[in-house]
């Protein structure tokens, strides 16, 4: 490595740990999400049902991940884990589908909601109908130019900042997540105490509601199908094991921040969405699903707060996507530079900045193919395409606790899954269950998403010859 080089200094500690748990979970899910549940479920009591049973699956991917940080904790996550129980060529397929797909379509989704959501509180020029036409290779990039224009802006802006140091993106998340939680938690208390609020709404199904053809396997899949929207709003609880070289006093820090902050959130979501049934039926939340125009968790707080309410929870998404894509781009980054400097990436990754202390080359290569992304306007069909191969790269941790176990049974273990071998093991379960589905139900997007994966076998080949020389 070169002389001129800085490294990656250990200043994060569990407070931070745990912000930076949050930032990078709470997005968008938990304002629109409750809309497409309620299609399917047509009940309150089952929508929250859904929302407690994705925390609970979440929780046990948490506590399953959070040993095996414990012991390999290191900047690069996953990727690290992947290399000691697998082999280097999983390791490099984790990295690059989260290269290629998972890490920067996700940062392009978010950073373009927020954009959208801009959009809604200002005028945005329109895009003139001679660039929304122009093609390149089947795509309009340049059609919603100010919205992607805007998304664009703030992935680069972000990337700058997080670039000049870990502390700023620190100070960015820490600001952020407290200014977020506190609008949430006096949003809940209003609503609770709302004399438009009525116990009724909660226990009152929708009109289109058949307890007859809701039983058994009908409601299991209903359920799974609900889940899957819940899963969206608790994705990234792991993306703080990327910056695990950079974490106080990590096996303790690392599992504790991860178990915490996914407990906060969980709780958050479940008392956010009984808000949203509180004040509203649960017919008028379907309405806003089969409107397609509008954010349910909008409605909810202008029904108990007026424009002023609606102003507020408009400003709050705007907070919520501003950090939640900060948090990515600063984590994510060094699963990247972990790749390049085992020489399973771009060579110019491997470079830290020698005055700021950060990857800022991979910074700068995920912030480049993110804002290619944006432009594509493929991100959500990605996104969706991969969330499979998410829960193959969840399940694989998770199978690796009990690798370990018996590979490496006298090894330090700072923390121990709670509830060993069931919580893992029923982790594991649910995500073999998932995958399996996907594939019978949604061939195309499964095989599309296994293609997505391939395109990194030409790379890999490449850089192995590199790395091996």
């Amino acid at each position: 490595m070169p002389e001129s080089q800085g490294h990656l200094r250990r200043s994060i500690g569990l407070v931070s740990g745990i912000v930076f748990v949050i930032s990078a979970v709470i997005g968008t899910g938990v304002f629109k999400k409750v809309a497409p549940m309620s299609a399917e479920l047509q009940s309150p009591g089952l929508v929250l049902a859904a929302w407690l049973l994705a925390g609970l699956i979440s929780l046990a991917g948490t506590l399953s991940n959070a040993e095996v940080a414990s012991m390999l904790v290191d900047s690069g996550g996953e990727y690290v884990y992947f290399r000691t129980i697998y082999n280097r060529f999983f390791a490099f397929l984790l990295g690059w589908t989260n290269f290629a797909v998972i890490r920067t379509a996700s940062i392009a989704s978010i950073a373009y909601v927020f954009a959208q959501s801009l959009g809604s509180l200002v005028t945005l020029p329109a895009t003139p109908a001679s660039l929304a036409k122009v093609t390149l290779l089947g795509l309009h990039p340049l059609d919603n130019l100010s919205v992607k224009a805007i998304a664009i802006g703030l992935v680069l802006a972000l990337t700058f900042l997080n670039a000049r140091g870990l502390k700023m993106g620190e100070t960015i998340s820490r600001i952020l997540t407290v200014t977020m939680i506190t609008t949430m938690l006096v949003i809940i208390i209003l609503g609770l105490t709302s004399s438009t609020g009525s116990w009724a709404n909660i226990q009152q199904p929708s009109i289109d509601f058949n307890a007859e053809t809701m039983t058994g396997g009908a409601l299991v899949s209903a359920l799974a199908l609900a889940c899957l929207s819940a899963f969206w709003a608790y994705e990234g609880w792991n993306n703080l094991g990327y910056i695990g070289g950079e974490i106080e006093n990590p096996q303790r820090n690392l599992p504790w921040a991860l178990t915490i902050g996914t407990l906060i959130i969980m709780t958050i979501y479940l008392l956010m969405n009984f808000v949203y049934f509180y004040v509203l039926p649960i017919d008028e939340i379907i309405n806003v699903h089969k409107s397609q125009n509008g954010i349910a968790a909008v409605v909810a707080v202008k029904h108990f707060l007026g424009a002023g309410g609606g102003l507020a929870i408009s400003l709050l998404i705007l907070v919520t996507t501003f950090n939640c894509t900060s948090s990515t781009i600063l984590m994510a980054s060094r699963l990247f530079y972990a790749m390049a400097k085992d020489g399973l990436f771009f060579k110019s990754a491997n470079y830290i900045h020698p005055v700021f202390n950060t990857p800022s080359k991979a910074l700068w290569m995920q912030g480049a193919w993110s804002s290619v992304l944006i432009l594509s306007g493929t991100f959500d069909q990605l996104t969706d395409m991969l969330i499979f191969a998410s829960f193959i790269f969840y399940g694989a941790t998770t199978l690796g606790v009990f690798i370990l176990r018996r590979k490496m049974p006298n090894v330090n273990r700072p923390y121990k899954v709670i509830g060993y071998p069931v919580v893992p093991a029923l982790f594991l379960i649910f995500c073999a269950l998932l995958v399996i589905n996907t594939l019978f139900n949604r061939t195309t997007e499964a095989l599309i998403g296994l293609l997505l994966m391939a395109t990194g076998l030409p790379f890999y080949a490449v850089w192995r010859k590199r790395a091996t020389v």
